[in-house]
């Protein structure tokens, strides 16, 4: 083991270790949401309904692009806030999600380290930009949700508030009493990062690919991770 190596196990550990309260993001960390129904086909309808309304213009290229349907759903919000219409599209990406959820693929030893969490004493929550239905639900069906209910943070009507905006951070740390520098955040786009760094709680990023791990990384991310397994080993010791 080299020297920069060590240092990194060592530094990983303290976050670990030091961590009394874990926020999760649930698209990533915990699973992959649209491993069997694909978020690249949900951004295309999404885009297509719009277009079928007549609202076309409402989406520039790029966002018709993007294949992500929160970038959708948001650009639809900053032309229109708070109408009927951002409710009414950010509806339909719940129903999405609810189905996307039956597909779900666990992130590997994601289930394992928050049960062996809870049992060493942290308190859990969820901070996400999903729907929190959609992740109680994915939770309830692994046998998680009492890992983490009632402290499940997602997508509210003011979608302004989705990361990197902290609200769902800040409501987690408020509702369990903790202090933000003894949390940590596990979460895998430079949003999550974003996020904790404005509500001051140290961040480890989950990175499942060299890519997501260099977006991290050049997002400002000290700490990525390929693997949960490091993390479970170290709990366990």
């Amino acid at each position: 083991m080299t020297a920069e190596t060590a240092e990194e196990t060592e530094n990983l550990r303290e976050l670990i270790t030091r961590a009394r309260v874990v926020l999760w993001d649930f698209d990533g960390p915990i699973c992959r949401l649209f491993a069997g129904h694909k978020a690249e086909r949900v951004a295309r309808e999404l885009a297509d309904w719009l277009e079928g309304r007549g609202l076309h213009g409402l989406l520039t290229e790029t966002e018709r692009k993007s294949l992500d349907p929160h970038i959708v759903l948001r650009a639809v919000d900053r032309r229109h806030p708070g109408s009927d219409l951002v409710a009414e599209l950010e509806e339909r990406l719940t129903q999405e999600e609810m189905r996307a959820a039956a597909s779900a693929m666990p992130t590997a030893y994601a289930d394992i380290l928050i049960r062996t969490w809870t049992a060493v004493g942290s308190r859990l929550a969820i901070a996400t930009n999903n729907s929190p239905q959609v992740a109680r639900e994915y939770l309830e069906s692994r046998g998680l949700l009492t890992c983490f209910a009632p402290h499940i943070y997602g997508r509210t009507q003011n979608l302004h508030r989705l990361k990197p905006d902290p609200h769902s951070l800040n409501r987690a740390l408020s509702a369990m009493g903790a202090a933000p520098a003894a949390a940590l955040m596990i979460g895998d786009s430079p949003s999550d990062f974003d996020a904790a760094c404005e509500a001051r709680v140290p961040f480890l990023g989950y990175a499942r690919n060299e890519s997501k791990a260099k977006l991290l990384r050049e997002g400002g991310a000290e700490h990525v991770v390929g693997s949960l397994e490091p993390l479970l080993t170290m709990l366990r010791g």
